[in-house]
């Protein structure tokens, strides 16, 4: 009986030595290109030797799930009233703090509250240590995965490792993406754009507010932020509109919009027509819509994600006082899966349309393919692809 508890025990035991064993090889094949990087033999053999996979981290990559989340969803679930209100309490309590470096960097500093509010909720998760844990680990175990993002990932994990090593060998904390601090900034943006902003000699995006909205306000403006420069604004669109103008490939002056009867919401005139925008309409003609400045790239510049950007873009707003959306969302929506995005992706690519990959994520490129698909067919051009869609392209086949 011991024997076979013991035999069952060692077959059990196997696949995590197994994968044990592969991590260390993994990580032991990186150590020159870490090296080269700038990292120290001895700092890259005492923060990975005996190092395991870190079974927190989620497996990045699987499947993609087959229902996304809208972008109402997103934005719903991060801008509440409680976040509004402890916002509001939290920039009051830094009033000084937030106009010092908002007026050293010329940010905008209700956005910096913004990010911090919906990366960390204004600090709160970062004594969370299911949350908040050494990345040297997590980013070893993400880079290990070799998602698509492999080149910046494994970026990222030489970064934490030079980042310990000005620290005497001391992995940075932060979530288990690597990213550090109340705003969560990854460590090669760290290392590209960190900030002293208590001037304290160190850089300290954990522990040091200051250090950590500089950090943040000098990224957004080596990204291109424009002083003075709102977001963006949510408006309306004419029937007949030719949704065709809907891409961020092309900026143009709010004038261009204004003159084929795009309005503000508020009924308001826009400050400065002369102002390069793009016309965003994130769910179709039936939801909001707005016109988006060179602003809300750098957002996207600072999170490559449209959910994240939009709703950081409006808890600004909220922050200031602002309301909620004038238009509804189309909630209504029926979304496709995962084998219904694809099917799309490789029927625009049948037509002519599409020339990217066929992997199911439904980006402003295949979006904008599909709204040439509706164009050719005399229906409203906005790139929303919805459930419907796939029929549609099946059936033009």
């Amino acid at each position: 009986m011991l024997r076979a508890a013991v035999l069952a025990l060692s077959l059990l035991a196997t696949p995590v030595l197994a994968q044990d064993a592969a991590f260390s090889r993994f990580l032991a094949a990186l150590k020159p290109e870490a090296v080269a990087s700038g990292v120290e033999p001895s700092t890259y053999d005492a923060l990975t030797q005996g190092l395991t996979p870190d079974p927190r981290v989620p497996n990045l990559v699987e499947t993609q799930p087959e229902f996304t989340a809208p972008v109402w969803d997103y934005i719903e679930t991060r801008v509440t009233d409680g976040r509004i209100g402890r916002g509001r309490a939290a920039l009051e309590r830094n009033a000084n703090l937030f106009s010092t470096i908002g007026q050293q960097y010329g940010v905008d500093p209700y956005l910096l509250g913004a990010i911090w509010g919906i990366e960390t909720d204004y600090g709160a998760v970062l004594s969370n240590d299911s949350l908040i844990r050494p990345i040297v680990r997590s980013l070893a175990t993400v880079t290990y995965q070799q998602r698509t993002r492999y080149a910046e990932d494994k970026a990222d994990f030489f970064a934490a490792l030079l980042l310990a090593q000005r620290n005497g060998g001391v992995s940075p904390v932060g979530s288990w993406a690597g990213a550090i601090g109340h705003l969560q900034v990854n460590p090669t943006n760290v290392i590209a754009h960190g900030a002293d902003g208590d001037g304290d000699g160190r850089v300290d995006l954990h522990t040091s507010l200051a250090d950590a909205l500089a950090t943040s306000a000098k990224f957004l403006r080596d990204l291109g932020y424009q002083p003075g420069m709102d977001w963006g604004f949510e408006v309306e669109v004419p029937q007949g509109f030719d949704y065709l103008l809907a891409t961020r490939d092309q900026l143009r002056p709010i004038s261009f919009f204004a003159e084929r009867g795009v309005t503000r919401v508020s009924g308001r005139p826009f400050a400065d027509a002369n102002t390069p925008v793009f016309l965003y309409v994130p769910t179709g003609h039936r939801g909001p819509k707005f016109l988006m400045t060179a602003n809300y790239l750098v957002l996207k510049g600072y999170n490559f994600s449209d959910s994240y950007a939009m709703a950081v873009a409006h808890l600004t707003d909220r922050l200031k006082g602002g309301g909620t959306f004038a238009a509804p969302w189309p909630r209504d929506t029926a979304f496709p899966n995962i084998a219904q995005r694809k099917s799309i992706q490789q029927s625009l690519k049948r037509l002519g349309l599409y020339d990217g990959a066929v992997d199911g994520r439904l980006g402003p490129i295949t979006q904008a393919a599909y709204a040439r698909f509706q164009a050719a067919r005399g229906e409203i051009a906005d790139g929303f692809i919805t459930r419907a869609a796939a029929d549609a392209l099946a059936a033009a086949q």
